[in-house]
């Protein structure tokens, strides 16, 4: 296929591109200050002032911002515009009403586009195509973006969304599309209802996906590009930076999402100490956005682990493919899961003990979460009032986290008990 021509920041040297960086990372500094309340009291509270950035090296004086900076000030509190400037709203799960929300200027959806569009090039994909779109559509910010920035790339999109496999199997067999864009375990799902219907998934249309959402291994791709006879490419992002497009890997290497660094300045800290660690160190991923105007942030803590690496296919950084996270944040089928989000639920339902674990398993290509729970004192698992309860805590699961959960009731002190941290997941996958 012809190549297809790169924007010049994409081939620019590293020096145009740090000059540019820092002009823009002043202007987001000030303009977090200047229209955020709530990023002019954490600055003034660290004793820091966008006047006092005089290189890239002093955005370490600037404090993190934290989901739980979201969620204090939610539900638009961290905006940097009047909300009615806002023509779009995305927010991730939450459970007693508070997700986190991010808003989006008409300025910010032409960026995510462009980033999207520019992710979706550098993943192989040229105008014209077909890509079918099984990210969830909604409040997650999956569907969406890769549905604007395909389009912008000048792709015509089939907006399928999640789950139906028979029919998105038919589908891509009647419509053959040459892309597809989906998380890696629901693609051997695919793969699998393909085989199930007496179809073979190596003759299908597709010759590329572009999957993200949940964190996936290079075994992993190696076994989705056996099954599918596709390249397999890697894209990230999280809502609360932009949402997809952050960062995605380059068709010819496929060696770690580049990270678009025009839009999206990065930093490795040390997960405990919070100091920031030179390229190639490992540590927790930090960003910054730099042109962001309803929701900017600074240095936020994504509590993923990698490292930054030099550019290869392109002048900008590398991240290595994430590995896992500082926190006990479960990914679920691209669903983020926190164990407090299954305790708060759990505590709504009195005949159930607080004592619980998660337990993630792997049937196939797709991850399951158990949750283990007791009964409360003195009731039997089977106790009629039990069994309805754990029955409302798998629905609640469902509708206010957003994924499936299996429950499984225990007796009184059928849950493991820890003198120290408690153990709150279980992770038996086999990646």
């Amino acid at each position: 296929m012809a190549s297809f021509p790169l924007e010049p920041i994409e081939k620019a040297s590293v020096d145009e591109l740090r000059s540019l960086q820092f002009k823009r990372l002043k202007s987001s500094l000030q303009h977090a200050y200047r229209n955020a309340p709530a990023y002019r009291r954490k600055f003034d509270s660290a004793g820091v002032h966008p006047d006092d950035l005089k290189s890239l090296a002093d955005l370490r004086r600037f404090p993190f911002t934290t989901k739980a900076d979201l969620r204090e000030n939610y539900p638009f509190g961290m905006f940097a515009v009047p909300r009615e400037r806002c023509v779009r709203i995305h927010a991730s799960s939450g459970t007693t009403g508070k997700p986190t929300v991010v808003g989006y200027t008409h300025n910010d959806i032409e960026m995510w586009s462009h980033v999207m569009a520019r992710s979706i090039r550098a993943a192989g994909a040229r105008p014209g195509e077909l890509v079918h779109v099984s990210y969830g559509y909604g409040l997650f910010t999956g569907g969406l973006g890769a549905h604007y920035g395909a389009e912008k790339l000048g792709l015509t999109v089939v907006p399928f969304g999640g789950g139906q496999t028979e029919r998105q199997v038919q589908l891509i067999h009647d419509f053959r599309p040459d892309i597809i864009m989906v998380t890696p375990s629901y693609a051997l799902a695919i793969a699998d209802e393909f085989e199930r219907q007496g179809l073979d998934p190596r003759e299908c249309s597709l010759r590329l996906g572009i999957f993200g959402a949940e964190p996936w291994t290079n075994d992993m791709r190696q076994k989705i590009q056996q099954r599918l006879a596709i390249d397999a490419v890697d894209i990230y992002g999280l809502s609360e930076v932009i949402g997809p497009g952050v960062a995605n890997e380059c068709v010819e290497t496929k060696d770690g999402p580049t990270i678009w660094e025009d839009h999206f300045y990065p930093e490795i800290v040390d997960p405990e100490t919070g100091e920031p660690l030179p390229d190639g160190e490992f540590g927790e991923l930090v960003f910054t956005t730099l042109t962001k105007e309803a929701l900017p942030v600074i240095r936020y803590r994504t509590r993923d682990l990698t490292r930054l690496l030099p550019g290869t296919a392109r002048t900008m950084r590398r991240m290595e493919k994430i590995t896992g996270r500082s926190d006990d944040m479960m990914i679920v089928r691209g669903v983020n899961v926190f164990p407090t989000q299954i305790e708060e639920l759990i505590l709504k339902q009195p005949v159930l003990a607080p004592h619980y674990q998660c337990i993630l398993t792997r049937e196939g290509p797709l991850d399951h979460l158990t949750v283990a729970v007791e009964a409360g004192a003195g009731l039997p698992p089977e106790h009629d009032d039990v069994r309805s309860a754990a029955d409302r805590l798998a629905h609640e699961i469902k509708v206010y986290i957003g994924t499936t959960a299996r429950i499984d009731v225990r007796p009184s002190g059928g849950i493991e008990r820890s003198m120290g941290k408690a153990k709150r997941v279980v992770d038996q996958r086999r990646l």
